[in-house]
């Protein structure tokens, strides 16, 4: 069952951060939904694998040959070491994580995200948190206004909402001192 605010926030969260993105790998169950909401960028490569075979599939694409990857499946230590090999230079992943107040198990995928990703940010998609993991751009200060102000027949997803979905309250902060980069 696909999700409207959840399928945007995935996909338009992480394509008005990055400057030009061009190659997208979507890792997912249920990638229609989000297909639908790439269906809006015009000259973009989209490659959607199912997360049954996401390890594999990692395994066998090149090394920085994506620019985005969006990641719906459970992730361990390898999975999240092929995503950032995968990606390009400037290249940052989105990817659903277990609820924030789980802190222990959030704390351990940061971990392994921070030997690969400069900046590294929980945000809420509306039905859910995710995480964002960036090599270069980071998601409030280097969101490509023109991009999201032009992207038409959203229901949930605009420039505003993209900013405000990082906003974290006071424990949650605490929480992750030390942990979430920014």
């Amino acid at each position: 069952m696909s999700n409207f605010s959840h399928d945007e926030m995935m996909v338009h969260v992480p394509l008005c951060t990055h400057k030009n993105p061009k190659k997208i790998l979507v890792i997912s169950d249920t990638f229609e939904s989000l297909m639908r909401e790439l269906e809006r960028y015009n000259n973009i490569d989209v490659k959607a694998v199912q997360a049954l075979r996401a390890l594999e599939a990692l395994r066998l694409e090149a090394d920085a040959v994506y620019d985005i990857v969006i990641f719906e499946a459970q992730s361990d230590a390898a999975m999240l070491a092929h995503m950032s090999r995968v990606l390009k230079e400037d290249g940052l992943v989105t990817l659903c994580h277990p609820d924030l107040e789980d802190v222990e198990a959030n704390t351990s995928v940061m971990r392994v995200l921070a030997n690969y990703f400069k900046i590294i940010m929980p945000y809420n998609a509306a039905q859910g948190t995710v995480l964002l993991a960036s090599k270069e751009y980071h998601p409030t200060a280097d969101i490509i206004l023109q991009r999201s102000d032009l992207l038409e027949g959203q229901q949930y997803y605009n420039c505003d909402m993209h900013v405000a979905a990082f906003a974290m309250p006071n424990h949650v902060r605490q929480n992750y001192l030390g942990v979430i980069r920014n």
